[in-house]
């Protein structure tokens, strides 16, 4: 399933129009982006928790030569899937 299939089904699930949708879809991400960009966690009850962590720095290698080479640290984003999407999966 892709973004379109999604305002799709949001649409005749909910009733309302594919415009509507892909403008609940876009706030709903937007909003999750903003709160995890300051640090914080989101947790949708059910369906999982989204979480930032930060990756340290670490030598990795180039495949390639197999040379050394230095991977500077990141945040990167975490989701732990809820009890009830687990079981359904």
């Amino acid at each position: 399933m892709n973004k379109g299939d999604l305002i799709d089904a949001m649409a005749g699930d909910a009733g309302i129009t594919k415009t509507q949708a892909a403008a609940a879809l876009d706030s709903i991400m937007g909003n999750i982006r903003k709160t995890l960009k300051k640090g914080e966690k989101v947790t949708l009850v059910g369906f999982g928790t989204y979480s930032v962590s930060r990756r340290a720095a670490r030598t990795g290698r180039n495949p390639q030569t197999g040379k050394a080479i230095k991977i500077a640290a990141k945040n990167v984003v975490r989701f732990k899937a809820g009890k009830e999407l687990a079981a359904a999966v």
